[in-house]
């Protein structure tokens, strides 16, 4: 597959790239951006943003760069959806359609050719860091729809990564406004489809991680009520013996000021797996 550089920042002593490529699993041009420390680095970390973001959103905010200098290990960030297609309903709203992919596999009409979202990062993600950046092991975090995504990649293949955190994630889409709707227009009326890409339901199922997952969530946070439902992974996780680390942050929000305050520790987190 050829990856085309579109832009350079010599940061930290390492690099900051950006990427895009044609992918044969959306059928369209996708991008993603990268931060590459100096000196040999033989792991990763696949970030999933949230609603409304791209490639740029995390590479540019969260301030990772500073952490992952010197190590052994990059980050990469592909967008959230695909682009420019111009699909009935695609781009009405901020909660489906374009960034708003969701990390699934559509298998409604005229999204099931192109929002294979989930496909995208486990098949032609982890294999460019494999064959491009040359990646032995790999781990995953994201936040809000992001950390929805990471749990389900993780939940699903725990043989593929290593390590799985979120900020604020949407842990049971399947009860809740945001996922209701993106999963109806992705997967259609047959609710048991939806269940493959819930975190709760997969525990459910008997999905488990011999590991601990790490999540981190504001109390300030105004979508946690409604939309992301973590009091429903904590019991799920409790009566299915998965284990959880669920850090409760007193007066923190759903901003990227939350994710600047802990993201050290998250990295710190997925390091000590990866080089463990």
């Amino acid at each position: 597959m050829e990856l085309r550089l579109k832009k350079t920042h010599v940061t930290f002593k390492g690099k900051t790239q950006f990427f895009e490529h044609d992918s044969n699993v959306t059928k369209t041009m996708m991008s993603f951006s990268t931060y590459v420390p100096d000196g040999e680095v033989t792991n990763a970390i696949i970030w999933l943003s949230g609603l409304t973001c791209n490639e740029e959103n995390f590479i540019t905010k969260a301030g990772s760069q500073r952490i992952l200098s010197g190590t052994n290990t990059m980050i990469i960030c592909p967008d959230t959806s695909p682009r420019g297609l111009s699909l009935p309903g695609e781009n009405d709203s901020y909660d489906f359609g374009s960034g708003a992919g969701f990390y699934v596999n559509a298998t409604t009409e005229g999204y099931k050719d192109h929002y294979r979202m989930y496909d995208y990062i486990m098949d032609e993600v982890v294999s460019i860091l494999k064959s491009h950046f040359r990646i032995q092991k790999v781990s995953i975090m994201g936040h809000s729809m992001g950390g929805h995504g990471a749990l389900v990649l993780g939940m699903r293949k725990p043989e593929v990564f290593h390590s799985v955190s979120a900020f604020s994630p949407i842990v049971n889409p399947t009860q809740c406004p945001w996922g209701k709707k993106a999963l109806k227009g992705y997967l259609g009326d047959e609710e048991d489809t939806w269940k493959d890409y819930d975190t709760c339901e997969l525990l459910k199922s008997g999905k488990k991680r011999q590991d601990t997952l790490l999540v981190d969530q504001g109390l300030a946070d105004e979508f946690l009520e409604e939309q992301l439902l973590t009091k429903n992974l904590e019991s799920m996780a409790l009566e299915y013996g998965q284990g959880v680390n669920i850090r409760y942050q007193e007066g923190h929000d759903h901003s990227y000021y939350f994710i600047q305050t802990f993201l050290n520790d998250h990295i710190d987190f997925h390091l000590s797996a990866l080089n463990g």
